[in-house]
């Protein structure tokens, strides 16, 4: 009868009529716009990839329909939006030497040693992921050239910390560079035994042979796969340089760009050299866009760069790293601003996250309106400092994942008594300030799905530890989605395109194998994608489902 019911109404339509897709029969849930979860059973696709309506039964329909989907009682969610990532990052660390979960200097040498031996060719051995933190305690040191050099001494080995703010050289890798023993590291960086910390890196990447056209395009195509595969259908590209937009470019007129850029330009040589100081217009029907500027103004907890308000609780004879004066970190947002970007500035320690947050509030008043001013990581806070961000209309762009990897390290960084704003979600969105959700892939897993754990639950995969770290400061399972979703949206000025399935928005969606509102902590963080869509087409898929599509 229902066929019988649309046949009808398409004869009734006019023959310039788009024809609608529709996916229904799935379990459909999203955060809508007052914060409250939405269940809905279906949605109805135009021709040009947009939401046209959301249903609960099929029955209530009353459109023409080319093409049914049976979604098989599986569970649909909007595509979810990683806030804060390195989209070319991402896709070089795949296709380099993968240090990540490295459990002991022994394991990393290893790990080079394999690399080596495989990769007999390769100029300059690259690689990324160690985390000393992990290996065993009487190991807890940054590792050096000597180390790297009783494995490889016959050509530069460069090895990047999991956080990107160190990086440890061999000997060959600092001489190729002609790096000298008496080098003073710059403002803002460190230097000890072959380890460089923030700004003293450039010293040694800058000499890296810079990587072909041919090798962003691979790099940028696996990171798109390795995006779609864990659900996210968009990221804000945190540090953008020209080659990387070169190579968005070059897919986005090939017609292989899937996921949806939001770029912002590493720094303001890059805001420069990339579109002539100007933001762009959304390009390739909103795959890309250059909307703002990242910046920093300190390092990372780790390597004890993130700059603090008082002495290292493990390490007294510091307080991290200041990148920028005040006048410096004001002029070069100035810049950014009056060129009409946004901004995106990184900030992890409290010292830094109020230096920025008084920056921000002087811009506020020159620049009045909607700019949406940017936190990123915002992971330790003065608590006297977060009634601050709404005033001045600062979102905090925020990893989950961050806090359930940092936890033991924080601890150990701060101490006991200074852990009060640390990683505060909740007392963020208490404020009512803006939050946004985000991974820092692939300093993390780009996989969302540990994050909406970890950002519910304060605990890891594991479930460490019992009931949450600090749990006063979990989010509600609804507060978790947004921040993957309409908040990462907003925190891009895409809400009008992305972060939720409502008419006119595009239709980017995922199927997962579990009702994620319904399951533990654990169980959510272990979602399968199932199938990624993109402008209401299939562009990834775990296992071909047969018989699930059919044309009419």
């Amino acid at each position: 009868m229902r066929k019988t019911l649309f046949a009808l109404a398409a004869l009734l339509c006019s023959s310039s009529a788009l024809a609608d897709s529709m996916i229904y029969n799935v379990n459909g849930i999203q955060v809508g716009a007052d914060g409250k979860l939405q269940r809905f059973g279906g949605l109805v696709i135009d021709d040009n990839g947009k939401v046209a309506e959301i249903f609960q039964r099929t029955e209530d329909l009353n459109r023409p329909i080319e093409r049914e989907i049976d979604g098989e009682g599986r569970t649909l969610l909007p595509g979810l939006i990683d806030a804060h990532g390195h989209v070319m990052g991402l896709g070089f660390a795949a296709l380099q030497l993968d240090l990540t979960g490295t459990s002991s200097l022994a394991d990393m040498q290893a790990r080079l040693n394999a690399y080596a031996a495989a990769n007999p060719d390769a100029r300059w051995i690259v690689g990324r992921g160690w985390n000393q933190e992990l290996w065993p305690q009487n190991e807890r040191i940054f590792p050096t050239s000597a180390d790297l050099d009783a494995v490889v001494s016959d050509r530069p080995v460069v090895l990047t910390r999991v956080d990107g703010h160190a990086l440890v050289a061999n000997s060959a890798a600092m001489q190729a560079a002609g790096f000298a023993l008496n080098t003073q590291a710059p403002s803002g960086g460190r230097i000890e035994n072959g380890l460089f910390v923030d700004a003293a890196m450039n010293l040694i990447e800058s000499k890296i042979p810079a990587p072909t056209a041919a090798e962003q395009d691979a790099a940028l195509a696996k990171a798109q796969q390795s995006m779609l595969s864990v659900g996210l259908t968009a990221a804000a590209d945190m540090g953008t340089s020209l080659d990387d937009w070169a190579a968005m470019n070059r897919a986005g007129q090939a017609g292989t760009l899937s996921v949806r850029i939001l770029s912002y330009a590493g720094g303001i040589p890059s805001m420069r050299a990339i579109n002539d100081s100007k933001p762009s217009d959304w390009l390739y029907a909103d795959r890309l866009r250059l909307g703002g500027v990242k910046l920093y103004a300190d390092g990372a907890l780790g390597s004890r760069g993130a700059w603090l308000k008082q002495p290292y609780h493990d390490h007294p004879d510091t307080r991290g790293l200041q990148f920028l004066t005040d006048a410096q970190l004001l002029d070069q947002a100035d810049t950014a601003a009056a060129a009409g970007h946004q901004l995106a500035i990184h900030a992890i320690g409290d010292a830094a996250n109020a230096q920025l947050i008084a920056t921000y509030e002087r811009l506020a008043r020159k620049y009045p309106g909607d700019r949406r001013w940017r936190i990123e990581h915002f992971q330790i806070a003065d608590p006297a400092d977060i009634p601050r961000l709404k005033p001045a209309g600062i979102i905090a762009s925020m990893q989950p994942t961050h806090q359930t990897s940092d936890r033991l390290m924080a601890e150990k960084r701060l101490g006991p008594d200074r852990l009060d704003g640390a990683y505060a979600w909740q007392t963020i969105a208490k404020s009512g300030a803006r939050l946004a959700f985000g991974s820092d892939f692939p300093v993390e897993s780009p996989n969302p799905f540990p994050g909406l754990a970890a950002a519910v639950s304060r605990e890891d995969m594991n479930g460490q530890p019992p009931g949450g770290w600090i749990p006063e400061e979990r989010v509600s399972f609804e507060q978790a989605l947004a921040g993957f979703t309409r908040g990462a949206a907003y925190a891009g000025f895409a809400e009008d395109k992305i972060g939720s399935l409502e008419p006119g928005k595009w239709a980017d969606f995922i199927l997962v194998d579990r009702d994620v509102g319904k399951v533990d902590p654990q169980a959510l963080a272990r979602t399968h994608v199932l199938e990624t869509w993109v402008a209401g087409k299939k562009v990834w898929e775990r296992a071909p489902s047969a018989g699930a599509e059919r044309g009419r």
